[in-house]
Formats: C-alpha cells, structure tokens, sequence
C-alpha cells in the first residue's frame, strides 16, 4: 500500500511567498510492521551482509548494566501484546569487558527504493545504518555507524549471514526495532523557521502568524513547525529539525565543507501537534484531527524505537567527499 501525505491545512506558498525560493524535496519513509526481506529497504529487518564478512561490533567500554531484556522475550512480547520481563544482568562483568559487542541494525536504504538518498562513497547505492546498543561514559552517549555498499555487489555474494549476533540482554525494549516495510512518498518541505535558517524578516512574520493562529483557535491551533514546514518520522534529505537543540551549523570534521543532512531517524511518525502529516490512507475519512487516526499504536511508533529523549537522529555526510566520516545528531 502506498503512503499519500494530505494537502497542508493551508497552502504554504500562499500565506507566505518568499518560502517558494526556499523550498526543498524530502522522502518519507512511512514505516510501518511488516515482513521486510534482506534485499529490501526497511528499518529493523535482515541486513543484506555477505556471510563471512565480519559483523560491525563496537570495541569501547561500555557503562554497567545490572538489568535489561532479552531480545527474543521482546518479540514474543510484542506478537502477544504484552511487556517483556525484566531479567538481572548475566555475571558481573560490564558489558563489552568480555569482548566486543556487535552493533544492532536499525536501516537499510536502496537508492533504488529512496531516488532520494545521496549517493556514498565510490557510488555506493546502499546504505546500513546501526547502533551500539549499551551507551558509553558518563553522559550515556550513544555510537552509530553508517556502511556503504554498492547494491549490485552486495547481492552477488554466494551466501548471506542469516542470523546476526546479539548480545544476550538489551537495556531497554525500545533499543530493538520492530522490522517494518517502507512506503517512500516525496513530499515539499521547508527549513526550520529560528535564528538564521531563514531572513530575520520572514522567519518574524511566520511567529506572527503563530501567534495570531493561537490567539483565534487556542492551544491546538495550526502551526509553521508543527504543520507547514517539515514532516514527522523518518525521512530522506530536506531540511534537519531543531525542536530540541535550536538550529546548529554541522561542518565536515575533515574539510570546511557544510555537510549536507542524509537521513532522519526518529522515534515517533506522529505526535499531538504533528497528526495533520498521517497518511490518508491511515485514517478514518468520517471522522477529523486525531480522532481521524486509525491504529494509533501502530502509526505513532511503527519502529518501536526511540533516539535519545524522543528526539530526532539526523545523520549528516559531506558533500564534498562521502567518504568523509559521518555526523550524528540528536535535536
């Protein structure tokens, strides 16, 4: 099935002129539960890795766990609609003193599937995105990786690995993913309205626009960030949001170059002030607002998953040379 944003509750363009030479392209990746298979796009399915190429692990100390979850008590929790139980720790050692500890996959992206994915290093075509699933010193900071692969040379490999390792227990039930299929929809976007990612004059009257919306409709009226400019969830390129952290200037650490945002990796597809964005095809057309949301559960949270504070992962590549190493940043 097919993900189609609905029109904006007001034509953008329209209200404000100036934001047409502004205007980006980003994809939704509209996330939803599925059987997705290791030659497919997904986010949480199998990975397409050649068997005998080593798994990525993480070699840092980790911070010392006492209790966590079994990641296959997770999903049988989940298929029953239950919560998982909490086991103790096994042993006393920290996890990773033992060894390495193998990444978790979170995504996999064709560009075949996403036209809009940036193309990697040597014009790799694929990209796998994991996380360390224990966090690493005093601030709980969290490791990502990104692997590049060209599509056709990875699906020449004789045999794949079928079951990647896990560690025995993770901290929390939203550090494994549910595997969800995607449905890429392209969809206009606009920057982030604060400090300079506009004029100081346009991003003015978009506050008063707010304000004068609130002052008409109350709390739940329209909103720019919430309604107008950029799309809850995972999404391809377009313009990073800044809810969090206020708007950030991310340089390449290996040349002066901007660097430019790949992907958008976010706990939530939908929030009180973000449901204007859910698909048509995930509502009630009866109904209206939120109460228009069919299986909220399932549209709110598809992946399970959660960045940081429910915030958004945006994960930024240079565009002068991909192989340049990545940025993460949560906002």
């Amino acid at each position: 099935m097919t993900r189609t944003t609905p029109a904006r509750p007001v034509p953008v363009e329209a209200v404000f002129p100036e934001l047409a030479a502004h205007r980006g392209r980003t994809t939704r990746l509209h996330p939803r539960p599925g059987r997705p298979g290791p030659r497919d796009s997904h986010v949480g399915g199998p990975m397409l890795w050649p068997d005998g190429e080593p798994w990525p692990v993480c070699r840092e100390p980790h911070r010392r766990e006492t209790e966590g979850y079994v990641p296959d008590e997770i999903r049988s929790a989940r298929a029953a609609g239950s919560r998982p139980p909490v086991r103790p720790w096994p042993g006393t050692t920290t996890p990773g003193e033992e060894g390495p500890v193998p990444f978790t996959g979170l995504a996999q992206l064709f560009r075949r599937d996403v036209p809009g994915l940036a193309a990697g290093p040597d014009g790799a075509d694929m990209a796998q995105l994991f996380r360390c699933p224990f966090t690493h010193g005093p601030h709980l900071e969290v490791r990502y990786r990104l692997h590049w692969r060209r599509a056709a040379e990875a699906e020449r490999a004789e045999r794949f690995l079928c079951a990647p390792p896990e560690v025995p227990l993770l901290r929390w039930e939203h550090d494994l993913p549910e595997p969800c299929v995607l449905h890429p929809e392209e969809v206009d976007t606009y920057p982030w309205a604060e400090d300079d990612t506009l004029p100081a004059s346009l991003i003015a009257r978009i506050d008063a626009w707010d304000d004068a919306q609130v002052a008409e409709y109350g709390p739940g009226a329209l909103s720019y960030q919430s309604d107008l400019s950029i799309p809850p969830g995972w999404r391809v390129g377009g313009f990073p949001s800044w809810a969090s952290t206020g708007p950030m200037a991310i340089v390449c650490t290996s040349c002066p170059a901007p660097m430019r945002l790949l992907l958008t990796a976010e706990g939530s597809e939908m929030d009180g002030g973000s449901h204007s964005w859910v698909p048509a095809e995930d509502r009630d057309s009866v109904l209206s607002g939120r109460d228009a949301v069919r299986n909220v559960g399932t549209v709110a949270r598809p992946t399970r998953l959660r960045f940081g504070r429910d915030r958004d992962l945006h994960v930024f590549t240079c565009p002068a040379d991909p192989r340049h190493p990545p940025r993460w940043v949560l906002s």
